[in-house]
C-alpha cells in the first residue's frame, strides 16, 4: 500500500530557519519545505519538534503515500478550478462522482508551533480514500473522479472545516486521513511552499462503529488484521495525530485536529 516518501528526510533540518523566516515576512510567496527535527519524549512517541514553554509540539511529517493528487505522483488536483471547497464530496470538473458513506466533518486548527498563535491565512491540501478503499485519480474504477480532496483556507483563529465521508480501512494500514500544510492559498493552488504533509489518525472505538454498518463490512476485516502499533506510519507514535472525534452514525461525526508547524 502506501510507501514512504523517502525524499522528505533531505530536508528535516530546514524547517525551523525558515520557519523563522515565513514569519518574518508574512509567508508571501516562500517555499518552504516539510520537516521537524528530534523530540526526546517518552518511548514510542512521534517524531516532532522540540517544544519549549509557550510553544506547541509540531506535527510530526509523514509520507503523503502514492495517491497526493498534487503533481508529485502524478496528477494534480491542486490547480483545477473549484478544488478550493469545504464539502469534498463531490468530484470537480468534467467529473461528476459522488463519494457516500458515514458522514464527517473535519475540523483543523492549525497553529504557530514556536508561539501557539493561529497560522491565518494557511490553507490545507486534504484527501482521503473512499468506503470502498478507493483513492479518487488513481484506483481502478475512480480514475476519472477526483472526489475527497480539496483546499480550505484558515481563519483569523487558524481553524477551517471539510465536509465528507468516514473513509475505510484498507489492508495494512490504519484508518487515516492525508494532508498538506501550505503558507497560503496561492501556494496550495500551485503546488508550490509546502510547509509539511502529516495524516491524522482515526480512533479504533469510532471506526468499529463506522464499520459495523453495511457499507463498510470490508473495512471490519481489515481493521481487525492491523493497529495502531503496527501500522506503517502511526507505529512511532500518534500523539499528535489522534483526532478527537465526536458524534454517531445518524447524523455523522465530527474529527477535531491541532495541526501545529
Amino acid at each position: 500500500m502506501n510507501e514512504h516518501d523517502l525524499g522528505l528526510a533531505h530536508d528535516l533540518a530546514t524547517l525551523r530557519s525558515r520557519r523563522r523566516v515565513l514569519a518574518l515576512f508574512g509567508g508571501a510567496g516562500l517555499a518552504v519545505l516539510a520537516a521537524c527535527s528530534p523530540d526526546p519524549r517518552e518511548p514510542g512517541a512521534a517524531t516532532s519538534g522540540t517544544s519549549v514553554p509557550g510553544s506547541l509540539a509540531e506535527i510530526p511529517a509523514e509520507t503523503g503515500g502514492p495517491y497526493p493528487g498534487d503533481g508529485s505522483n502524478g496528477p494534480n488536483v491542486l490547480t483545477e478550478s473549484g478544488i478550493v471547497r469545504s464539502d469534498i464530496r463531490s468530484s470537480i470538473g468534467s467529473a461528476s462522482g459522488v463519494a457516500d458513506g458515514v458522514p464527517l466533518t473535519i475540523d483543523l486548527t492549525v497553529l504557530e508551533a514556536d508561539t501557539a498563535a493561529p497560522l491565518a491565512g494557511a490553507a490545507i491540501y486534504l484527501w482521503h480514500c473512499d468506503r470502498l478503499g478507493r483513492y479518487s485519480m488513481y484506483s481502478p474504477g475512480v480514475t476519472g473522479e477526483n472526489y475527497l480532496r480539496g483546499v480550505q483556507a484558515a481563519d483569523d483563529a487558524g481553524k477551517l472545516r471539510f465536509t465528507s465521508v468516514f473513509p475505510a480501512a484498507y489492508s495494512g494500514r490504519w484508518p487515516h486521513v492525508h494532508f498538506e500544510v501550505y503558507p497560503s492559498l496561492s501556494a496550495a493552488t500551485t503546488a508550490g511552499g509546502k510547509l509539511i504533509t502529516s495524516q491524522l489518525a482515526l480512533p479504533e472505538d469510532v471506526c468499529r462503529t463506522v464499520y459495523a454498518t453495511d457499507a463498510y463490512t470490508a473495512s471490519g476485516r481489515n481493521l481487525a488484521a492491523t493497529s495502531l502499533a503496527t501500522d506503517m506510519v502511526f507505529r512511532d507514535g500518534y500523539d499528535h495525530q489522534m483526532a478527537t472525534v465526536t458524534g454517531d452514525v445518524s447524523p455523522g461525526f465530527t474529527a477535531a485536529l491541532t495541526v501545529a508547524v
